[in-house]
């Protein structure tokens, strides 16, 4: 199904993710999708989930009800697959979820679950289900996804130097600094517009504040929350240091912590820890992270246009963030399991992000201009060599993949 918007052609039921759900059906008994709202969850489980399914929308009353009334007897009676849209609505129905599996756990892919609230739905998935569920993170489109290139060239070509110098543009630069300013939900690409993506966005924080967050955190004060938000987008791609975050909003260090978690759980925040492996250096061990989505970050900060973004002043942190997010994005789409962390030490030195993994540690450093400057990735060469990694990556927007030294790799951003 393709939709056409401002030239683009997006190609809404075409995931990346798609191939790795399929193969997680195929291997366990239940597969959980988890994202944020309005993702994409419901069009990728109408893709999956069609003839044969049994099709339960817990938002809707008169499924809630059918299920709720009597949840082992709904699973007895359900024949065929199920799948259950926004699954975190309804802990009860996970203990007999887990009866259901146990009674016949041979059979694989027999059950396909969407939710949006992570804390709430993990907890219930890990205290029911350990074992026989696999779960599956699924964010807004990637920029290759918005562009109708839903391949994921990078995630597979991250364990050799010949692999990612082989890599080619997918997108134009103005292709990719469009994805940088609207980010990557659905329906701000479908409809277009500047004014719709800014309605768009303000309405998506209202629901998460007035819906989502009162039911994980009843107690929540929720104006001064939002300035908690604004706080947090200012800091994007910065160490965050929660106790100067509590100053800045008025509240406590414990409280700003179970805020930071709320963000993350609800799919706005990436939180970053900092690397703890063993080293001889001296290391800041705050943590980072960013908004996730770059168009909610971008509307938080009142930037309406390239223009506008390229001349921020924290521009640097702005394109960092989306960078990163794009890289872990595809390897959680191609079902590479990455553990992400940032480093820094105490004289200054800093790699943006370490990816740990089955193919080692790469570190990745990320610039928004070509620098051919040794000095601008000495911090990347020195975290190679002290930690004997395969490779060190620099992404920017040079032209072309270039390799800068025996043991690290340019590439432009348009090539992931």
């Amino acid at each position: 199904m393709q939709f056409q918007t401002l030239g683009l052609k997006l190609e809404g039921m075409d995931r990346s993710v798609r191939g790795y759900l399929e193969e997680l059906l195929g291997l366990f008994p239940v597969v959980a999708i988890l994202g944020p709202r309005q993702c994409g969850k419901t069009t990728l489980l109408d893709s999956i989930a069609a003839d044969g399914w049994t099709r339960i929308d817990l938002e809707r009353q008169a499924d809630r009800t059918r299920v709720e009334r009597d949840p082992d007897l709904f699973f007895r009676m359900a024949s065929g697959r199920v799948a259950i849209d926004e699954a975190q609505e309804l802990p009860s129905l996970f203990p007999a979820l887990r009866v259901a599996v146990d009674a016949d756990r041979r059979i694989p892919g027999r059950f396909l679950l969407t939710g949006s609230v992570s804390p709430v739905l993990v907890k219930s998935l890990h205290e029911s289900l350990a074992g026989r569920m696999a779960v599956l993170e699924l964010g807004p489109f990637t920029a290759l996804e918005a562009h109708g290139e839903p391949a994921m060239p990078f995630a597979r070509s991250l364990g050799t130097i010949a692999d990612l110098l082989s890599l080619k543009p997918r997108l134009t630069e103005t292709q990719l600094h469009d994805s940088w300013l609207r980010g990557g939900f659905p329906e701000p690409w479908l409809k277009g517009s500047g004014r719709f993506r800014e309605l768009w966005c303000e309405n998506y924080f209202r629901s998460i504040l007035d819906r989502d967050l009162p039911r994980l955190a009843p107690r929540l004060d929720v104006q001064r929350f939002r300035t908690f938000v604004q706080t947090l987008a200012l800091a994007s791609g910065e160490i965050l240091n929660q106790s100067d975050l509590g100053r800045a909003v008025g509240v406590s260090q414990p409280t700003i912590r179970d805020w930071l978690q709320l963000c993350d759980g609800t799919f706005l925040w990436r939180h970053l820890p900092a690397w703890d492996r063993q080293t001889a250096k001296r290391l800041v061990k705050h943590p980072k992270g960013y908004v996730r989505d770059s168009g909610l970050l971008h509307h938080l900060l009142r930037i309406r246009s390239v223009d506008d973004l390229t001349a921020h002043p924290r521009m640097g942190h702005l394109w960092e963030g989306f960078v990163s997010e794009q890289i872990l994005s595809q390897l959680a789409h191609a079902g590479v399991a990455v553990r992400a962390s940032h480093y820094r030490t105490g004289a200054g030195a800093e790699v943006d992000l370490v990816l740990e993994g089955a193919f080692g540690t790469i570190p990745v450093e990320i610039k928004y201009a070509e620098t051919g400057d040794p000095r601008k990735w000495r911090a990347l060469k020195g975290f190679v060599e002290d930690h004997d990694c395969p490779l060190g990556i620099l992404v920017d927007n040079g032209i072309g993949t270039r390799q800068l030294d025996d043991r690290i790799v340019a590439i432009p951003a348009c090539c992931l």
